[in-house]
């Protein structure tokens, strides 16, 4: 009872919410880079929250049932085939024994989420199911999802589906405004330099992964050259000496010495997580209340 990687992914990772409470001994956090997405999937299913899935940042995979199961897909509005047939995201398909899905062209967004009924059936490392590639933990053996990988699954018999209301479908636009909650350092930035960074354009360049998404424009200057080095939050702004911010993302390394003029939203670093190189990024400040009862709000939606 499994699913089959029948192709060569370039790169899809089993994720799951991340590791918790391990950043102290210099374990990243991991996890899905887009919640939202990871929340439906699993809900669509009847999953718990915090089941495993399949994110898959390029196209072109495909998948083989070697059991009758339900499978759900959401993030990025892509192809989705079964047995050549096109099919819907953001909704549950049934499977059978030998249906092949294939996973084709990205239309909008970046990121394809793949959820099966009740999970993948592998172990937990540091207490999360999330694959990072550089420390060697979790996953199917620590690495992106290869040829000939069996992924076991229970079998299911199920002949209802679900989809979300295209009302709470998302939208990948090519323009962002991130909300950003100044940091304590911000007293190492001018005036004259929070206001140019929160009234310029920036545009996301080709660096840009799970450990992060470096920004190009107008650079923004730093009183000081450096700090010693301390834990990083998701979302974090770095400023590095060439000016161009860089926001910190799942696999973030732990500790870091660039300034920080702030965080970024948590829940606006999943839509950045669905953006491409060129995407026009603006920032605007949010007091710490307001993101944490946006924060709260947005979980609280799954409940």
């Amino acid at each position: 009872m499994s699913l089959e990687i029948i192709n060569t992914p370039i790169f899809a990772t089993i994720q799951d919410k991340g590791r918790f409470s391990y950043t102290h001994i210099g374990v990243t956090h991991a996890g899905v880079m887009d919640e939202y997405a990871y929340y439906i999937a699993n809900m669509l299913l009847g999953n718990k929250k915090d089941e495993n899935i399949i994110e898959i940042a390029f196209a072109n995979v495909e998948f083989k049932a070697n059991t009758n199961t339900q499978i759900a897909v959401t993030g990025a509005f892509c192809e989705v085939f079964i047995n050549n047939e096109a099919k819907n995201s953001w909704q549950t398909h049934n499977l059978k024994v030998g249906d092949i899905v294939k996973i084709g062209k990205f239309l909008e967004g970046s990121k394809v989420y793949l959820a099966v009924k009740d999970g993948f059936k592998i172990k937990k490392e540091f207490g999360s199911y999330s694959t990072t590639i550089k420390e060697n933990l979790g996953g199917l053996n620590a690495n992106r999802l290869q040829k000939g990988d069996i992924l076991k699954i229970n079998s299911h018999n199920l002949f209802h589906t679900s989809r979300l209301k295209k009302s709470f479908h998302p939208k990948y636009e090519d323009t962002l405004l991130l909300r950003v909650v100044l940091s304590y350092q911000d007293e190492y930035f001018s005036d004259k330099e929070k206001q140019k960074f929160f009234s310029s354009e920036f545009t996301v360049s080709n660096e840009f992964n799970r450990m992060g998404c470096k920004l190009k424009g107008e650079p923004i200057k730093c009183d000081i050259d450096g700090i010693v080095s301390e834990g990083i939050s998701f979302g974090a702004i770095q400023i590095p000496s060439d000016g161009q911010p860089i926001i910190l993302l799942k696999d973030r390394q732990t500790i870091g010495g660039y300034p920080k003029i702030g965080s970024v939203l948590s829940i606006d670093c999943f839509k950045l997580a669905q953006a491409k190189p060129n995407t026009k990024i603006r920032f605007k400040q949010i007091s710490i209340e307001k993101a944490q009862k946006k924060l709260k709000e947005f979980y609280n939606s799954f409940n």
